[in-house]
């Protein structure tokens, strides 16, 4: 393995770490069961499709929406 191809990786996991940050969850983690912004729950398919997700469907869609 070279310098590229350690940089490429470094490149890979920093955008997938910010991607997470953005999306509001992260690869992972234990997953809320209350949503951070509303504190509605959040349903258990959502909990576990999405390891370590921090908001529910509505207000996921608000902060996406806002960008």
């Amino acid at each position: 393995m070279d310098v590229i191809d350690r940089a490429n990786e470094l490149n890979d996991w920093l955008l997938g770490k910010q991607l997470a940050a953005q999306t509001g969850h992260t690869a992972h983690g234990t997953s809320r069961h209350d949503c951070e912004e509303c504190a509605d729950p959040i349903p258990e398919g959502r909990r576990v499709a999405l390891p370590g997700v921090r908001l529910c469907i509505g207000c996921q869609t608000l902060m996406e929406k806002r960008r």
